[in-house]
């Protein structure tokens, strides 16, 4: 395969190429007629170079963009094609567009179009290269349509990438849509926040590497619900039900769609569209579109988890809780983890046995009127559980020493957490 376009010329008299006639008036016939049919050179033409584009756009809004596209791209791709970002000009409009396959996104803006085309080029370089241009800069990418080559100029820089043709590009079609809500950003934002740190990355249980998102709550209170969890610790948050997800079928988001809608939405106040289909979903945001395959698996029964009559209350300072546990599992080793929670009427005691290195002690004082109790925890976990309760208490209930704990935010309880303890 040829890696440019074909090019070729016939040996002929300057004043016949001119006038591009043969002796007694018959044309002459291009190289590429000779070469190839005419359905043949149209197509190849487009494999090797694309359609010609120019379009001229704002350095700041680019940049933006990218940052939002590129991350989808792998750093390492055995598929040429899925490490490029498509670019797409038309109607005063800038489209991106970026796939690993499994995961879309696409967003627009505005630039000057001059001459409508799209092309392929290579995402990372390209993010890069807008990243290091001056601030105000107006960038002009072009292609001539000849060459597979995108030209990239802004004030006295110019840079040329070479390109891949849109036609290899591939399209995660979603198809048809059977549901379809909208929530305010920042509520997704909460969300996710509060319990992406549970999502498990044991690859063997797949099925638990994302978000469950499905309608929850009663009656009287229905719910948007969000649980994940790796089989030590679960995460539950609620959000008031929007109109049109009661019918929804309960999904698994994965954990890389999680992390870039999250930081899809960073500060926006706006709403966000979510839209399902037989296992696809896709968030909407203002100029920027992404799709995702689902996990195509079961989520496990998590209610049978959740503790229901645990009739040891301890009350605690959340801020004074964290503190101390972080304090004492200074001197844990990183395997372990294991902090020991003595609890007392209005006494805690946490401490931390290190065999190789030594011990560690603290006292917190407490609510908490049951007999006294013994647990232990991985540190890091109730820190990472301690880190998503927004008020200033915590409330942990607890049964005994080999049970499941409920620990939840006083003054909010649209959200739940189940940690399973550790021997100490």
């Amino acid at each position: 395969m040829h890696s440019g376009p074909i090019r070729a010329t016939l040996r002929l008299p300057l004043t016949l190429l001119d006038a591009g006639k043969a002796p007694f008036g018959r044309e002459v016939p291009s190289a590429a007629a000779l070469l190839s049919p005419p359905a043949f050179q149209d197509e190849l033409s487009w494999e090797r170079a694309g359609s010609a584009m120019k379009v001229t756009v704002e350095r700041a809004q680019l940049l933006k963009s990218l940052g939002h596209v590129h991350r989808v791209v792998e750093r390492r791709n055995t598929i040429p094609i899925l490490g490029n970002v498509l670019v797409r000009a038309e109607n005063a409009r800038l489209s991106l567009r970026a796939t690993d396959l499994d995961l879309e996104v696409t967003e627009t803006l505005a630039a000057e179009t001059a001459t409508a085309g799209s092309t392929t080029v290579p995402a990372h370089m390209f993010y890069d290269i807008v990243r290091k241009l001056p601030d105000g800069s107006q960038i002009v990418l072009e292609s001539d349509g000849e060459r597979a080559v995108l030209a990239i100029r802004a004030g006295r820089s110019k840079f040329t990438l070479q390109t891949l043709p849109e036609s290899d590009f591939p399209d995660l079609a979603a198809g048809e849509m059977t549901h379809a809500f909208g929530v305010p950003a920042k509520d997704i934002k909460s969300l996710i926040d509060r319990t992406q740190f549970a999502i498990s990355t044991e690859e063997t249980r797949y099925y638990l590497n994302g978000i469950y998102l499905h309608a929850g709550g009663n009656a009287k209170q229905p719910t948007l619900r969000a649980v994940a969890t790796d089989g030590h610790r679960l995460a539950q948050v609620d959000l008031p039900q929007p109109a049109g997800a009661a019918e929804m079928p309960g999904v698994i988001v994965p954990r890389k769609t999680v992390g870039e809608v999250q930081r899809l939405i960073e500060d926006n106040d706006s709403e966000i569209r979510i839209e399902l289909s037989q296992g696809k979903i896709r968030f909407t945001l203002g100029q920027v579109v992404l799709t995702s395959k689902l996990i195509d698996g079961t989520f496990p029964d998590y209610g049978r988890v959740i503790p229901q009559n645990n009739d040891k209350e301890l009350v605690v300072d959340k801020a004074d809780f964290a503190a101390a546990v972080d304090r004492v599992s200074t001197i844990s080793s990183e395997r372990g983890r294991a902090v020991k929670l003595a609890l007392a009427p209005g006494k805690l005691v946490l401490s931390v046995t290190n065999p190789d290195s030594g011990s560690a002690t603290e006292e917190l004082e407490v609510e908490y009127a049951a007999d006294a109790l013994d647990i232990g925890f991985n540190s890091r976990y109730l820190l990472d559980i301690a880190a998503q309760i927004e008020g200033e208490v915590a409330v942990l209930r607890l049964a005994d020493p080999g049970s499941p704990t409920l620990i939840q935010d006083r003054d909010n309880r649209n959200a739940l957490y189940v940690l399973m303890p550790m021997r100490v």
